[in-house]
């Protein structure tokens, strides 16, 4: 049937871009399909047809140019929001669905962008350029404010570096690391019989451990396989195009610490440019009149950040009261996707969270095993710090 086609399909089913009937030059993806192509064409002597062919179109998509227009169009976008009122409305009501629609097309495509992640650096950036440029020569703001607002910023900076050191990936030999552990406390008591071991080798992996279509590994229990990535991660959440890199055992601790701090240090931000702007003003009220503020380009442009950094900061704290909520219940982004599209799971507070009820042992004890959650594959394998 034709819905079918449309049903979302599993995050650990596999697939390539081959077998997809979205991509347009599914022949030419970035497997060595690409090589085989270009053999073809260069065998055959294809004549340039321009955009049609297989070849330069595949090109085409699998560069990375997405980071040029997230350097070049943001600050002509704001500066041209900061001329009108209403143009700052259509345009900063504009600007979060093109970064959707480009969120959609690269989910889709399953590929890695640094779109987001540059889009990120360069707004924290380019916001605290502005601070220091055209609100700190104002006066309103006190040397400790300053250092405040910097201190965030440098918090926010380190936060994202520690949590692109990686999610946790699976390794091949975290399985035989575990089944020789266990060997080994099986001989080191004497009660146990040598026949033991062998008996909870076998058990082992189909009580606990699965075996992954993609990877063909065994991967721990929670651990789901990332199609963007490639890879398989221990206690898989999600991945995160804003950091470009998935949110894993390893990393999801560090992962909310750089959303919290970030979320602070705007607030914050936001707070001292509204009082500097708008002093008669209460913060609230500021952000939708300010009285003045278009007279100067300057200020406007000032004013005009701030709804930008506001808009921002609510998709995060949105982002973070939805981790809140399913570390107290002890479920991943993953494991609620999977319990909604196989209905075994319960929607509670709005649909911020689905309570599985499978790993849930009370509000305490689930935030205990979040902070003291340990990457297994530490002490076996240890895979390249991917910064970018």
């Amino acid at each position: 049937m034709k819905w079918e086609k449309l049903k979302p399909p599993d995050p650990d089913d596999p697939m390539c871009c081959c077998g997809c009937d979205i991509y347009q030059y599914s022949c030419c993806c970035d497997c060595e399909d690409l090589d085989e192509a270009f053999n073809s064409w260069l065998k055959e002597k294809t004549p340039f047809c321009g955009l049609q062919s297989p070849v330069f179109g595949t090109m085409i998509n699998n560069l990375e140019i997405s980071m040029i227009p997230a350097l070049l169009l943001l600050p002509l976008l704001l500066r041209a929001a900061s001329l009108h009122y209403l143009l700052g409305i259509i345009i900063l009501t504009a600007l979060p669905g093109l970064v959707l629609s480009y969120y959609y097309t690269t989910h889709r495509r399953k590929r890695r962008t640094l779109f987001f992640l540059a889009l990120a650096l360069y707004s924290l950036a380019y916001m605290y350029y502005l601070f220091i440029t055209e609100i700190l020569p104002r006066g309103d703001v006190s040397p400790l404010q300053m250092c405040v607002v910097t201190t965030g910023m440098i918090l926010t900076i380190v936060s994202l570096i520690h949590t692109k050191r990686g999610p946790g990936f699976v390794a091949d030999s975290l399985h035989e690391a575990r089944m020789d552990a266990e060997d080994h406390s099986n001989h080191s008591d004497g009660s146990i019989q040598l026949a033991a071991p062998e008996k909870t080798k076998k058990q082992a992996p189909t009580t606990k451990w699965t075996l992954c279509p993609v990877c063909k590994i065994m991967r721990p229990p929670r651990a789901g396989h990332c199609r963007t990535c490639g890879s398989c991660v221990q206690r898989l959440d999600h991945h995160c195009v804003w950091i470009n890199s998935c949110v894993g055992q390893a990393n999801h601790r560090s992962f909310l610490q750089t959303v919290c701090v970030f979320v602070l240090t705007s607030v914050y931000g936001i707070s001292l440019v509204l009082r500097s702007l708008c002093p008669c003003q209460y913060l609230v009220t500021a952000l939708f009149y300010c009285p003045g503020v278009y007279s100067q380009p300057s200020t406007a442009l000032c004013f005009t950040c701030c709804w930008y950094s506001s808009i921002i900061t609510v998709g995060l704290v949105y982002l973070l009261v939805a981790q809140v909520l399913n570390i107290s219940f002890n479920v991943t982004g993953r494991e609620a996707q999977l319990a909604l599209r196989n209905k075994k799971g319960q929607s509670r507070l709005w649909g911020l969270v689905v309570n599985t009820g499978e790993h849930s042992r009370g509000f305490y004890q689930n935030w205990v095993e979040f902070l003291t959650m340990k990457d297994s594959s530490v002490s076996f394998h240890s895979s390249p710090t991917d910064l970018v």
